[in-house]
């Protein structure tokens, strides 16, 4: 079902590798098909091709991804931000630069998240078996780099209890509650 959403909007999908921000992301562009998806991880293969995933360079992509949110916003179209934003100052910068943003938290148990990420087939362009690789030194969020939960998202889905179309809904009618 398609629904009249009003124009434009950001919505940024955090929450821990794993926690279902692509497949929700993929089911809320469903209900609305005008909207541009910006997946970190595929921005990071261009700006970024060899990354080293350190703070600097996480710093740079994550505020090259609001800067672009932005330009998309401004030029009249909705954007979904499909992205960890391990940092709570990426999310807060991204709100103060565009008037109609709106934070979506998928609050995932760990546990769940790194079974979903060993068991998925389309990574969106997701390093795949992360977790493995934040134990063994890399720097993962919820591993050895810290996840910054929203203090007061827009919405909080718990993707242990709700499913992805559900939760691509329940973004629905936020956005259109909020008109």
């Amino acid at each position: 079902m398609q629904y009249n959403i009003r124009m434009p909007y950001v919505i940024w999908i955090t929450g821990l590798p794993g926690s279902g921000k692509s497949v929700v992301s993929s089911a809320l562009k469903k209900r609305a098909p005008d909207a541009v998806i910006l997946r970190m991880d595929e921005l990071r293969k261009v700006v970024t091709p060899e990354p080293d995933y350190s703070d600097a360079e996480r710093e740079y992509v994550y505020r090259s991804l609001v800067y672009a949110a932005k330009t998309i916003y401004e030029l009249g179209h909705n954007v979904i931000i499909d992205a960890t934003g391990s940092r709570r100052a990426w999310r807060d910068l991204a709100r103060k630069l565009i008037p109609d943003f709106i934070e979506v938290y998928l609050k995932c148990p760990i546990e769940l998240c790194v079974e979903r990420e060993k068991a998925r087939v389309d990574t969106h362009s997701a390093p795949k078996e992360i977790y493995e690789k934040g134990r063994a030194g890399w720097p993962v969020p919820g591993i050895n780099v810290p996840y910054e939960e929203p203090e007061e998202p827009d919405l909080t889905i718990d993707t242990k209890e709700i499913s992805p179309d559900e939760a691509a809904e329940r973004i629905v009618k936020l956005i259109v509650n909020e008109q």
